[in-house]
């Protein structure tokens, strides 16, 4: 049995949610987002024949909440979460900038227990400089998710998965509003300012990269398409007509392009 929580010391940890049995797959949230937004996802994939797991990162969902919202500290959660688990042969599933923790990960700690990594709507790999955006913006909003969360999700829940059912967004929205406020703000001041270029120039493993072409969030062209123009051997995947939030819109065509490549 998978232990519930991965310890991270001071009675800190991160919780676990560990489904079916198989090579394993690691689905990492994005930002404000935990697990659960990977449910129907992974019982897709249990139900071909893979062990699913996705912990809720630190400050999100059940787990705690402590200091360390910067990329190294998180691949090191990462790192712990492989490690208690003994996982080997891992395709990791990064979505958002959780794409920058996998990343960091790979560039911190190596490719020993990572078979392959698979980055969906991810960000990066750098925001500052592109479309327009400056060091100032990214003080502004976090200045807003400061001191007017709700108000900031009114303006962006919809985008994130157009066509979703309401009952969805409002669960997606108080997933956010359940987040760490701390969390919140620094995670996104990480992604922001965060330049991956290098460490994606760098990987040495198979990575497949799924990205909507309506994406508001991570657009494709500052997105998913520069990783796939930086990362040697990289495959492009684009979903035509698709926003961010992916995994709710489209968890079956989604499950179905991770086993895939998994096979491949």
């Amino acid at each position: 049995m998978s232990p519930a929580f991965i310890p991270r010391g001071d009675g800190h940890g991160l919780f676990v949610r560990d489904w079916g049995a198989g090579s394993p797959i690691v689905l990492m949230a994005g930002w404000a987002m935990d697990g659960r937004i990977w449910g129907e996802t992974m019982l897709h994939l249990n139900a071909a024949g893979f062990r699913t797991i996705a912990y809720d990162r630190n400050g999100h969902g059940r787990s705690t909440d402590r200091p360390g919202y910067d990329y190294d500290s998180l691949a090191d959660d990462l790192a712990a979460v492989l490690d208690t688990l003994d996982l080997m042969g891992v395709t990791l599933v990064a979505h958002s900038g959780a794409g920058g923790e996998a990343i960091r990960h790979l560039s911190r700690h190596g490719r020993s227990r990572i078979a392959r990594l698979i980055l969906v709507g991810a960000t990066g790999p750098r925001v500052v400089g592109e479309n327009g955006i400056t060091r100032e913006m990214v003080d502004g909003l976090c200045a807003q998710l400061s001191c007017d969360l709700s108000g900031w999700i009114d303006a962006n829940i919809d985008p994130f998965a157009p066509g979703a059912p309401s009952r969805i967004n409002e669960w997606m929205a108080a997933m956010v509003l359940d987040c760490s406020r701390n969390a919140v703000v620094e995670f996104q001041r990480t992604i922001a300012l965060s330049d991956l270029s290098a460490e994606a120039a760098a990987l040495d493993l198979p990575v497949t990269i799924i990205h909507g072409d309506r994406d508001v969030s991570a657009p494709l062209d500052s997105s998913g398409r520069v990783y796939a123009a930086t990362i040697q051997g990289a495959e492009l995947v684009v979903y035509e007509g698709v926003a961010h939030g992916v995994m709710v819109t489209h968890a079956f065509r989604l499950a179905n392009d991770i086993a895939r490549s998994v096979s491949a």
